[in-house]
């Protein structure tokens, strides 16, 4: 009697653990499909922009170029997802291309359409309030918060090289070298750390940059990409949160 009770527990117990077991297994496939196809969804909306816009002037084709370049990205990163997290990076990429076409519409006096999901990053940016202008190595860089034929090259805003970049309208696209890395990085610092200093806070409209653009570089970054020891990795070309997008609701309309 008393091995058959023993026997009745360790049974109760082994399907116990090989039903906790296939929850947590549902579970984990439950998350990468809803990953999948919140991917697929930002993906997918991101291409009907991408294939059915025009730009009509050269800040919207360089915008609208830049958020094709998302587009061929987020293609490639989603067909070799095979996780959550790969998903969620897709949905980045997307995202950071939809930024792109609502600047694309706006410098062709389109309706940009819905607002995007934000992130910390970019919200610690901020954006350009005023038309500005630096000194770089004997050359002008400017910026501003509207495009125009000098100012053509727009940039989302977010994390680069560890430094706040607010979002607008450049006259170059400075930041690229860094993101990509290699010999062409220290060249956009040198743009980046005169634009940190040169622009100031006032010119933007994010409240955390003040303090990072009024403590200098962060000292013993990498110094043998920058003799100022800016940080030279840890790039971050969008800054975009990678969970909590979309339910099915933004970009309908579009």
């Amino acid at each position: 009697m008393e091995l058959l009770l023993i026997l009745l527990v360790v049974g109760g117990l082994i399907a116990l653990v090989a039903t906790r077991g296939r929850g947590r297994g549902t579970s984990a496939q439950s998350q990468l499909g809803d990953a999948e196809a919140e991917a697929r969804r930002w993906y997918e909306r991101l291409g009907g922009q991408v294939l059915n816009l025009v730009g009509s002037d050269e800040p919207s084709k360089q915008a609208l170029a830049d958020a094709a370049e998302r587009y061929t990205a987020a293609g490639s990163q989603l067909d070799q997802a095979t996780s959550a997290p790969q998903y969620r990076l897709v949905t980045d990429t997307a995202l950071e291309g939809l930024y792109y076409v609502r600047a694309a519409r706006t410098a062709m006096g389109m309706d940009p359409g819905p607002e995007l999901p934000g992130s910390a990053e970019r919200a610690r940016a901020g954006e350009l309030a005023s038309t500005r202008e630096v000194d770089v190595d004997g050359r002008s860089v400017t910026g501003s918060p509207q495009p125009s034929a000098q100012n053509n090259h727009y940039y989302p805003g977010g994390m680069v090289g560890g430094r706040p970049v607010p979002a607008g309208w450049y006259s170059e696209p400075w930041w690229k070298p860094m993101l990509l890395g290699g010999v062409g990085a220290f060249g956009g610092m040198m743009v980046a750390s005169a634009l940190f200093s040169g622009f100031g806070a006032a010119a933007v409209g994010g409240g955390a940059m003040a303090g990072d653009m009024g403590g200098g570089f962060d000292p013993g970054m990498d110094p043998g990409m920058d003799p100022g020891g800016f940080d030279g990795g840890g790039f971050d070309g969008g800054g975009f949160d990678g969970g909590g997008f979309d339910g099915g609701g933004f970009f309908d309309g579009w």
